[in-house]
């Protein structure tokens, strides 16, 4: 089988397994983080109703410009902030924390961590 195809197929059962257990509410929305070599994005989704309420990557013309790369952790730090701030400017404090493929670890964690310190609970 070729190696590209089944580094895919683990990521994605990887991705299900995660979500699986996972669901957004109105009152506990989903944080979910997903990542290039080069991005890292955040959002805040209520599952039963179908919306995002508040999102940050850092593809956004706002939050590059103080950001030199957008693969590291210090632009992952800036999305956490942003994205908490955004959230509780849509009423949201309480979330789900949802890492989808990725491990806890480096930016994923980086990103939750300032999300923390900027008022959200997970």
């Amino acid at each position: 089988m070729d190696h590209s195809r089944s580094i895919l197929r683990q990521r994605l059962r990887r991705r299900y397994r995660v979500r699986r257990s996972i669901r957004g509410t109105p009152e506990r929305p989903r944080l979910v983080v997903f990542r290039t070599h080069k991005h890292i994005y955040a959002q805040v989704i209520d599952d039963a109703g179908g919306k995002t309420l508040a999102a940050a990557s850092t593809v956004d013309r706002q939050l590059r410009q103080g950001l030199a790369f957008g693969g590291n952790k210090a632009a992952a730090e800036a999305i956490g902030r942003a994205v908490a701030e955004r959230a509780r400017a849509a009423g949201v404090t309480k979330v789900c924390f949802d890492r989808g493929e990725f491990r806890y670890h480096g930016r994923v964690a980086a990103l939750a961590d300032a999300a923390r310190a900027g008022g959200l609970e997970f």
